[in-house]
Order: C-alpha cells, then structure tokens, then sequence
C-alpha cells in the first residue's frame, strides 16, 4: 500500500471516531460545526479526565474550525494538531484544555501567552480570564490571529508581534504565564514577568522530548511540578538561538522502545507522550526486560494509545526498519475498520504538513508473543515522524515491547 494512500485511510480513521463524515469545510452548515464541537469536547476532553466546568464551556462554545486554514477545516474537531502555517500547528484541544486547567484560571486574571499562533489558545482564555497578552513571533501569523478574534467579537484580547521570550514587560507583572512552543529552559524574563504566588504553565526540553510543567513562583524562584510528557514545536527567536542540543535528523531511533525507562511523572514511559490507557506492566517474554506496554479498550473509537516523535530526514533516511513484539487477547475492531490495534507512522514536511504514513498491523484475535516487522519508506519531503502504537480505537488487550526503529538501505530507494 502506498504511504499517501495508507494516510489517507488512518486519516479516514479521525472522522469517524467522532461519528462524522470527511466532508469540505464549506459543505459544513453551522449546526453541523456545533455537533462536531460537541462531540470532540465529549469523547476527547472529558472522557480524557478534564472536568473543569468553566473551560469545558469554552471549549464548547469556541469556533475551532474558525481558527484553522480552510484546507483543514474538515479536520477541526478533531483531537489533533493541524498546520496554521509557518512552520506552526494548532495543538490539539485535549492539550489546550489540559493547559488551560493548569493554570488555574480565574476570572480576574491578567495572563501573558507566548505563542499566539491561530489564536485558539487565546480565544479559549479569553472564555475564562479577564485579559489576555498574546504574543507571535511570526508576523503572518499574527496579523491573522488578530483579524481571526476580531471579527469573532474577543475584546480582552491584545496581540503583540514580538519575541516571547522576552515577554511584554509594559504590561507585567502577570498573574499566570501560558506557553504554547517549546524551549529548552524557561526564558528568564518570563520568570520575571510572572507577579509572586502565580503559575506558569510551559513545554520544556529537547526538539522531540518534551514534559510539559506547571510552576508557582515562591519568594522569585520558580517551584516546578511535572504534569506530562508533550510534544510542542520549538519556541524560535532568542530561545532557538540558546537552544544546545540540536537534532540532525540522520538518526530515526525510538526512545525507550523497551518501555523499561520510567519517566518523570510515574507511570509513563520515557519519551512516549498523550499515553492514554495504557500501564506498564511485568514482562512475561524472557529475554525483553523487566517491563512491557499493555493497553487496554473497551469503547469502542475510544483513544488506547501511545505517542512518539521522531527526527527523520527524507533527504538522509530513504527506509526505516520497524520492528516491534506484540501480544493480543480478544482484539476487535472499532466501529470503523480503521480502529484496530496497529504501529504507524505519520511523516511530516518542513511546514509539518502530513506527507505520507505507514502501518505495522492490523493484529487481530488473540496471539501470544510475536515479532512483526516492516521496512517503510520515507518521503523526500520528510523532516520529522510521529509513531503511534496502540487500539486506534479497537478493542481488547494490546501488550507491547521491544520496539524499534533503525535507518534501513533499501535498492528502491538508495539512488533517489
């Protein structure tokens, strides 16, 4: 099966896990966008554990669709993120919810963001705090972004082209701080910024390794709290320039595809993120180490899942060798014959554009332990890769281990 065509099919998946047909946007009607909304904030960002009845209320009355390119609009209310353009992506809601909470908001709340990106963000806590200072670094953006919430009718919204990182100091100090794009350590203007007793809310680490943390400042220094492991796009301008470990691309590996290394928030394996009904549990395969991945589903469309980005240069790489051992019990399909337990891999351009994927799988019934493995190739247009593991929205039991990935050398493919 062709990349482009698998991706559309995994694609197809997204739709109906949310019970609505690919359609183009301007097919879409008004009440058609509401029922959309309503059923991503219902089975994405409640089911998922977020419950804050203020921030539910702003997810569900917050136009998503209004906020993305027209050419991805049929992909709005659904809980991924989406290019905006500018080498930017929208995050998905189940994370701007998740943010959102963690910072605690209040309806006094003065709150500085960096990273305006679509707007979305800021239009979500304009919903649930008194002002807003937005900022992008990306001047397309930002002129978008503004006339987006202006004709929306957000009015405690103020948008500022400029550095985040070296925040808006005119209108400190800030009772939370919200970043939206990853650095490598938190800007120290920020930490100025931010007034005594608030919270700051930021992705921080390497490219494709992230842990999102929340910080309260105690007497000036800030006191750090481990919420998940994420992945954002890099926050650019002085904090790229600061940044000390770059990635070359050349390499393809997984992190902790033995799923042996904890994290820093228990429970989680290090390097996987939006891990979702999953545990790790003893191995019973001798010779794979002490830990192995089992996820488990019983709804149907529902995420059981787990998440990994991956540098990957189309320009270096031509294949990737994939290799994984998987154990099934009672695995069914969703709904829809795309939710079924599988490995894929989604390759996305500079622009983070999709532009192709693969799949190791489907598994179905009950099997004992066994390898499976693939070559897949890469797109020239590659510069990074997600992989997914898990149900997609199957059902049963999935155990996984052992997985990996490796630059391969393939004839097809060596003169391109």
């Amino acid at each position: 099966m062709s990349t482009l065509k698998h991706f559309a099919i995994f694609a197809a998946g997204w739709f109906v896990a949310v019970g609505i047909s690919p359609r183009p946007a301007s097919a879409q009607t008004g009440w058609q966008w509401y029922l959309a909304r309503e059923q991503m904030v219902a089975r994405d960002v409640v089911a998922a554990g977020v419950t804050h009845p203020r921030v539910i209320t702003a997810l569900r009355r917050t136009p998503r669709h209004e906020f993305v390119p027209i050419a991805e609009r049929q992909l709005a209310y659904f809980d991924m993120a989406l290019p905006i353009g500018e080498q930017q992506t929208i995050s998905p809601p189940f994370v701007v919810a998740t943010m959102t909470v963690q910072l605690d908001p209040q309806p006094t709340d003065k709150v500085l963001e960096i990273g305006t990106g679509s707007g979305y963000q800021a239009a979500i806590l304009a919903g649930v705090v008194g002002e807003v200072y937005t900022m992008e670094i990306q001047e397309p953006l930002a002129r978008t972004a503004t006339r987006t919430l202006s004709r929306l009718g957000y009015k405690n919204v103020h948008v500022k082209l400029g550095d985040g990182f070296k925040g808006w100091p005119e209108h400190a100090p800030f009772d939370k701080i919200i970043v939206t794009c990853s650095p490598e350590k938190v800007p120290q203007p920020l930490v100025d910024q931010l007034r005594e007793g608030g919270r700051m809310v930021i992705p921080l680490g390497e490219r494709y390794h992230q842990v999102l943390y929340r910080f309260e400042k105690q007497d000036g220094k800030l006191v750090a709290q481990a919420i998940e492991p994420t992945f954002f796009v890099p926050m650019t301008g002085t904090a790229e320039e600061q940044r000390n470990i770059l990635p070359d691309g050349k390499g393809a590996s997984l992190v902790n595809g033995g799923f042996e290394k904890v994290g820093e928030i228990a429970d989680i394996p290090h390097g996987w993120y939006y891990v979702r009904q999953a545990t790790l549990e003893p191995q019973d395969l001798a010779g794979h180490g002490a830990q192995m991945l089992l996820f488990r589903n019983r709804e149907s469309g529902r995420a059981a899942q787990a998440l990994q980005a991956v540098g990957v240069d189309g320009r270096n790489v031509h294949t990737l060798v994939a290799s994984i051992w998987v154990r099934g019990r009672n695995l069914t399909s969703g709904q829809a014959a795309q939710e079924q337990a599988q490995a894929t891999i989604i390759f996305f351009d500079k622009d983070r554009v999709p532009v192709g994927g693969e799949a190791l799988g489907p598994w179905h019934g009950s099997f004992g332990w066994r390898q499976e493995t693939a070559e897949w190739r890469v797109p020239q247009q590659a510069r990074f890769a997600t992989v997914i593991v898990g149900l997609s929205g199957g059902m049963g039991e999935l155990a996984v281990d052992d997985f990996t990935l490796a630059a391969g050398d393939s004839k097809a493919t060596a003169n391109r």
